[in-house]
C-alpha cells in the first residue's frame, strides 16, 4: 500500500484551504508561478521516482536481510520504536544534506522556494540516491523492511502541515515535536537561522545536538537560498548545484579540489574558484523575490496545464504496475517534457510556443498508449483543443507584448 499516494488527494485539500485562507486574509502568501513550480518539481519527483523507486529500498531489502543482528516481531511496540529510530536517523541524513556539497546538491530543491507554504512540502528533490546510508542502524537492528518504508512515508506525511505561515506558535508541542514554528526556521536564510532546526517529527534531536533555533518575532524569516534559483524550471531547479560544482571541479587546478569539493563543507570552493569565479550572494537587506509577471491569460492557461499535467502523473502512478517498460518510459518522458514546457511558459522563454505545440500533439497519443479508458482519452482531447485555444490567446498576448516594448524601445532611442 502507498502510502504517499494515498495521501495526495488529502495534501490538495489542505493546499486549497490554504489558499483560501490566505485569499481571505490577504496575506500574499502565494504566488502561482512559484506555488506551480514547487508542485511541478513534487511532480517530476514523484516521476523520476517511478525509475529509482526500487534502488534505495532494494538496498535497504539486502542490507537486512543480511547484516540484521536481531530478528525483531511485528508488534506495537517495534513499530513505535522503527518510527522513532527512522526520525533520528532523518535527523542526520536532513543534517549532512545541509553541511556536505553532494548531498546539499541533491537537498537544495526543498529549500530553493522564495515563498513558505504548503506546496513549499511538495518541492521535493529528484537527485537523491545515498540518503539510504543513514538508515543502516535500522537494517541492523532488524526493522524489517515493509515497515521501515511504512513508518518512512508516515514522516515524509507528518512533515507535509509544518509548511504553513498561517499557524502561529503551539505552547508544549513544540518542546517535542517540530511545528510550522520551528520548520519556518529552518527554511530561512537569515543569518541565525540558516542549518537549524532538522528535526522531520521530532524536535527533541534538535535541541540534544545544539541544533534547535528558536523562530524570532523581531527577525522574521526571509525564505529561499542564498545564491537564488531564479527559474522555474524543474530541471535546473535540481542541477543547478551539481552544475556548480562539476564546473568547479573541472577548472580548478589541484586535484585535491577536484575530488575533496565534493566532500567539503556546504558552499565550501577551491581559492582559485573563489577569485575567478567569484558568486554573488544575497543580501537580505535589498532581497527581491525572484518573480516573472504573467497576464490573466498566461496565469489561466499556466494553472489549466499544471491540472493536465497532475492527472497524466497520476494515471501513471496508478497503473505502473500494469505497464510495460516502454509505457513506463513515455509517459514519463511526456511528464518531464510537460514540466519544462511549462516553466518555459511562465518564463515566457522564446520556445515555450513550440514546446507547447509539441505537449499538447503528443498528449492524446500517450494516453492512449498508457491504455488508459476511452472515456479519459475523449475528455483530454477536449482539454487539449481549449489549450491549443488559450495558447494562441496567450502567445498573441505575449507577442504583441514584444511589440510594444521594443517600440518604447525605439522612441525612448530616438
Amino acid at each position: 500500500m502507498n502510502l504517499i499516494l494515498l495521501a495526495i488527494p488529502f495534501f490538495i485539500l489542505l493546499i486549497a484551504v490554504e489558499i483560501v485562507v490566505d485569499w481571505r486574509r490577504q496575506t500574499g502568501f502565494y504566488r502561482v508561478n512559484d506555488a506551480i513550480t514547487s508542485l511541478g518539481l513534487g511532480i517530476v519527483s514523484r516521476i523520476t521516482g517511478i525509475a529509482k523507486r526500487f534502488i534505495p529500498f532494494t538496498m535497504y531489502f539486502l542490507l537486512v536481510d543480511h547484516i540484521a543482528l536481531i530478528e525483531l516481531p511485528n508488534t506495537w511496540w517495534v513499530w513505535v520504536l522503527a518510527f522513532v529510530l527512522y526520525d533520528f536517523c532523518y535527523y542526520w541524513l536532513h543534517r549532512m544534506s545541509h553541511e556536505v556539497n553532494i548531498l546539499w546538491a541533491a537537498h537544495v530543491v526543498h529549500h530553493s522556494s522564495e515563498e513558505y507554504n504548503l506546496t513549499t512540502a511538495l518541492r521535493q528533490t529528484s537527485g537523491g540516491f545515498i540518503g539510504w546510508i543513514f538508515y543502516i542502524p535500522l537494517a541492523l537492528l532488524g526493522i524489517p523492511a515493509e515497515m521501515f518504508i511504512a513508518v518512512g512515508a508516515l514522516n515524509l506525511i507528518y512533515q507535509f502541515w509544518v509548511h504553513t505561515r498561517h499557524i502561529p506558535k503551539l505552547g508544549w508541542y513544540e518542546e517535542i515535536f517540530v511545528t510550522p514554528s520551528n520548520h519556518r526556521v529552518h527554511h530561512a536564510q537569515n543569518q541565525i537561522y540558516i542549518d537549524r532546526n532538522y528535526g522531520g517529527v521530532f524536535i527533541i534531536w534538535d535541541r540534544l545536538f545544539g541544533s534547535f533555533q528558536e523562530e524570532l518575532e523581531h527577525d522574521l524569516p526571509v525564505y529561499g537560498i542564498s545564491t537564488g534559483l531564479n527559474s522555474w524550471n524543474p530541471l535546473w531547479a535540481n542541477l543547478h548545484v551539481y552544475w556548480q560544482l562539476c564546473k568547479d571541479a573541472w577548472h580548478t587546478r589541484r586535484w585535491q579540489d577536484k575530488l575533496g569539493i565534493w566532500f567539503r563543507p556546504t558552499g565550501w570552493r577551491p581559492d582559485d574558484m573563489q577569485q575567478q569565479f567569484p558568486l554573488a550572494k544575497i543580501e537580505l537587506a535589498t532581497f527581491q523575490k525572484f518573480d516573472i509577471a504573467m497576464s490573466l491569460k498566461q496565469t489561466v492557461y499556466s494553472v489549466i496545464q499544471h491540472v493536465l499535467l497532475i492527472v497524466i502523473t497520476l494515471l501513471l502512478m496508478l497503473n505502473v504496475a500494469q505497464l510495460d517498460t516502454q509505457q513506463i518510459v513515455v509517459g514519463m518522458t511526456h511528464g518531464l517534457f510537460a514540466s519544462i514546457s511549462l516553466s518555459m511558459v511562465m518564463s515566457q522563454h522564446r520556445f515555450a510556443f513550440v514546446t507547447e505545440v509539441i505537449k499538447h500533439a503528443t498528449f492524446v497519443p500517450v494516453l492512449v498508449l498508457l491504455a488508459v479508458p476511452n472515456i479519459v482519452v475523449l475528455l483530454a482531447g477536449v482539454a487539449t483543443l481549449v489549450s491549443v485555444v488559450l495558447l494562441l490567446m496567450v502567445s498573441r498576448e505575449a507577442g504583441l507584448s514584444r511589440v510594444a516594448m521594443a517600440s518604447e524601445s525605439v522612441r525612448e532611442s530616438k
